[in-house]
């Protein structure tokens, strides 16, 4: 076998892969059961869920983790709280905003979500962590083009239809997102390339602004 290729040992995975395993079954599951039709947006996240699917499964261990309480609930409501919408929106229907808008919000979210995942491959993970850096594709951009894409898509998702439930969910989201960038930029900050990063991409989310 070639050296430095990725060797696939179910007994070297950790509780962290076998629940991002779980987590991204779980996810996949319910996008199927959720959704009625499957536009190219679906399409798009469906190819994403394969994709963790392998990070799960090959990944090296994290040089530095945080599995602090307040970083697992964080984790918990991120991954949660999008299906959260559609489930309330099932028991109270929402209003339209502006359908085609929102439609592209959710697409562009879904192109920038994959092409992520893509740059950080095996670095992916739920808990903040590190396991290097991604520096190259759209964290030129931002330090943490997934959490823009999250927003995004959740923008998008609330033209299409939204009301006061999922608007306090969305909220409840963010915060989530906020102490995640939070907790793993304490992490990535033990990488000897963490501070050029930081000089070179300033924004954390939003480009020019934070």
């Amino acid at each position: 076998m070639a050296v430095g290729l990725p060797v696939l040992r179910l007994s070297a995975r950790t509780i962290g892969d076998v629940l991002l395993f779980a987590v991204t079954a779980v996810e996949l599951a319910l996008l199927i059961r959720l959704t009625p039709t499957f536009t190219a947006t679906d399409w798009i996240y469906i190819v994403q869920h394969a994709m963790v699917f392998g990070i799960a499964l090959t990944r090296h261990a994290p040089e530095a983790q945080d599995r602090s309480l307040l970083s697992n609930a964080a984790v918990f409501v991120a991954y949660t709280y999008p299906y959260g919408q559609m489930l309330y929106l099932r028991w109270v229907p929402g209003d339209a905003a502006w359908l085609e808008g929102g439609l592209a919000l959710v697409l562009v979210a879904a192109c920038l979500s994959c092409a992520s995942l893509v740059t950080l491959g095996r670095r992916f993970g739920v808990r903040p962590a590190l396991r290097g850096l991604a520096t190259r594709g759209p964290y030129r951009i931002v330090r943490h083009p997934i959490y823009l894409a999250y927003l995004l898509s959740d923008i998008g998702y609330n033209l299409q239809e939204w009301n006061s439930g999922t608007v306090m969910l969305v909220a409840l989201g963010w915060l989530s997102i906020l102490y995640r960038i939070r907790a793993e930029e304490r992490v990535l900050a033990r990488d000897p390339g963490w501070r050029a990063y930081t000089g070179l991409v300033r924004s954390r989310l939003i480009p020019g602004v934070w």
